[in-house]
């Protein structure tokens, strides 16, 4: 196999969305970090051995067949083996659902270390992540469906005994916030009207919607304008005024300043660099 390394080329999906994805066939004693991700990371071993150490002291030895996860905001290190170092193949991902998926499967930030129950789903999850790694090129659903089709297969393999499901009422009431949000984003509204939306007080919805999704109602608000924002620039040709009216900003250097801290560049930029030449 050839040491491999692709770029996802979108940020449009929202409930389970790919940043990066590859392969490496490693040198003997080749390390990486200590580092942090934005995302969740996932590394596969195919081959070999190696060590994964966290900032806080612990130290896992992972091999053929084991696989490690990394979540966001962890500081990590891993090395190759000196002897057989180890071949993996990693996929970063993150997403509304992908905190739920992880849970259901028992990888967290404490328990990171990946060992399959069932044979049979975990030779499945790895043809998925090679099937990623080797179609690159294939179309953005494409890669996006067989994503999910390794997350079942990863959360099949572990099948974690310990999951016990989701409270239905605060599932009800995240629903019913994000299809508020998805209705309305493009509208001045604030968090309270989010809440009020769903007939609960600001700060008891805040927390249901942090524990659900990962992140606070006003950073998915942000995430999900933001997202909207960088369509229109790639797709479109509205003005980048008109862009941030479109999202909800009725100030061009409100909406400017916003998506420079999401996107690390202005609309124009970005614009620049990805809008394509078929446009509607």
């Amino acid at each position: 196999m050839e040491n491999s390394f692709s770029v996802f080329q979108s940020s449009s999906f929202m409930d389970m969305n790919l940043f990066q994805f590859g392969l490496e066939a490693c040198e003997p004693g080749h390390s990486f970090g200590p580092a942090s991700r934005n995302h969740y990371l996932f590394h596969y071993v195919l081959s070999g051995c190696g060590k994964m150490m966290t900032d806080d002291g612990r130290s896992y030895n992972i091999r053929t067949g084991e696989g490690f996860l990394i979540t966001p905001g962890c500081v990590t290190t891993y090395v190759a083996d000196h002897r057989l170092p180890w071949t993996y193949m990693w996929l970063e991902f993150d997403g509304m659902r992908t905190k739920e998926a992880l849970a259901i499967a028992g990888l967290t930030k404490d328990n990171p270390v990946y060992h399959a129950r069932f044979g049979t789903f975990r030779e499945t999850m790895a043809d998925e992540m090679l099937h990623i790694i080797r179609n690159k090129d294939e179309s953005q659903y494409h890669l996006i469906g067989h994503l999910y089709l390794f997350m079942d297969s990863l959360v099949r393999s572990l099948a974690a005994p310990s999951y016990a499901g989701g409270d239905k009422l605060r599932d009800f009431y995240v629903n019913e916030a994000i299809s508020y949000i998805e209705r309305n984003f493009q509208n001045n509204i604030t968090v309270e009207d989010i809440a009020s939306n769903a007939g609960l007080n600001r700060s008891y919805f805040g927390k249901i919607f942090r524990d659900t999704v990962g992140q606070s109602p006003q950073q998915f608000l942000m995430q999900y304008r933001m997202i909207r924002a960088a369509d229109l620039l790639r797709l479109t040709d509205f003005s980048i005024k008109d862009v941030g009216n479109a999202v909800g900003y009725d100030d061009q250097l409100r909406f400017s300043r916003a998506f420079k801290n999401y996107h690390g560049m202005s609309p124009r930029e970005w614009r620049g660099r990805h809008q394509r030449t078929v446009r509607i």
